[in-house]
Order: structure tokens, then C-alpha cells, then sequence
């Protein structure tokens, strides 16, 4: 026959991994629900929007840009380029 001691420490590891077990369950629900939440209020307001400007208007934006940044460091690399960099 087990002792009364072991037979107290057997029964409160069973009830300490049962209420652990439970919490443990009630935490992953709460947690898998706020997922759910999140999920179905990403899906409502999708985060990708459509782009503003149509492709050929971009393409004249970024020759414009490439157009400005050559003439204004142009000199400066013409500079560099006589002096060896």
C-alpha cells in the first residue's frame, strides 16, 4: 500500500496538471478567437490599395526624377570623375 504522504503529492500533481491544463486551453481559445477576430477585420479592409497613377504616368514620374538627379549631380560627378574617383 502507498503512504498517506504519497498518495497526497500523486493526487496534487494530478490536480495541479489539470488546473494548469485548463488555463493553459482557456488562454489558446482566447487567443485563437482574437486571431479570428483580426483575420476577419484584415480581410475587410484589405491593406494593398490600388496604385493612384496608372503605369505609363509612374514610368514619366521615374524618367523625370532620373532626368533631375542627372542634371543636378552631373557636375559634381564630372567634377569627381577629372580629379580620379
Amino acid at each position: 500500500m502507498i503512504s498517506f504522504l504519497a498518495q497526497e503529492r500523486l493526487l496534487g500533481a494530478a490536480l495541479g496538471s489539470i488546473f494548469t491544463g485548463i488555463i493553459v486551453f482557456e488562454q489558446r481559445k482566447s487567443i485563437y478567437s482574437l486571431i479570428s477576430e483580426n483575420q476577419s477585420h484584415y480581410k475587410s479592409h484589405p491593406q494593398m490599395q490600388e496604385p493612384k497613377f496608372g503605369k505609363k504616368t509612374r514610368m514619366e514620374l521615374a524618367h523625370l526624377w532620373n532626368k533631375t538627379v542627372d542634371q543636378t549631380m552631373g557636375p559634381v560627378i564630372a567634377n569627381l570623375s577629372l580629379r580620379g574617383w
